[in-house]
């Protein structure tokens, strides 16, 4: 059976309809930088998930041709997750959706090496003979966060973010949002066949001891 990071790692995927506090540990990603409304059609968003699948597949795939990875074993792609600010925002506004810049990402699993990354770009670049060269191999380490699962449309989302602050003010905590710590989703839902009101969506923020 393929290898499930959402299962095997629930803490990180799977959280409850209420905030909690996590410490998040490194982890490398496929990654696209971008800037504008996600829901632009044919924008440079809907362009990048497409860029980041090309790529994870590729990966995934490697098992089936001549460049084998070492210490590959059958994985299930992690879903796409994203981090988005806003120049001049502290926080998040969900409202001004053409100032939001983001990151678009994809988890690699552990075994994957920055030079097994870079065979991947070359791999997709000559079969699809399209141009990958914005895609890079991306660490990060949230470190301290407060996240919950929310459900629903993505509009809905300041109920959330609401619940999150009003929980670590009750708690010690505050966010500490900054040039290198965002507002941080996760999507598991797919939304060409699941209903809005039925996306599940993990927020996560990072955050501090008062």
């Amino acid at each position: 059976m393929a290898f499930d990071y959402k299962k095997e790692y629930r803490e990180f995927y799977l959280p409850k309809e209420k905030p909690e506090i996590i410490t998040v540990p490194s982890m490398n990603y496929i990654a696209v930088r971008g800037a504008g409304d996600p829901n632009e059609e044919n924008g440079p968003y809907k362009s990048a998930i497409g860029d980041l699948y090309s790529i994870a597949f590729t990966i995934k795939m490697s098992k089936k041709g001549a460049h084998q990875i070492e210490g590959y074993f059958d994985y299930v792609v992690p879903p796409l997750e994203g981090f988005w600010w806003q120049p001049g925002v502290i926080g998040f506004d969900y409202t001004r959706k053409q100032d939001f810049h983001w990151i678009s990402v994809i988890r690699l699993p552990e075994f994957v090496t920055e030079t097994d990354f870079r065979w991947a770009v070359e791999e997709a670049t000559e079969r699809k003979k399209q141009d990958f060269s914005r895609v890079e191999f991306l660490s990060v380490e949230e470190g301290l966060c407060v996240q919950m699962m929310h459900i629903g449309p993505f509009d809905a989302e300041p109920a959330t973010a609401a619940r999150m602050d009003a929980f670590l003010a009750e708690n010690g905590y505050e966010n500490d949002f900054s040039a290198s710590r965002q507002h941080h989703e996760i999507y598991l839902s797919d939304a060409r066949k699941v209903a809005p009101e039925r996306w599940r969506t993990v927020v996560r923020h990072p955050i501090k001891e008062l």
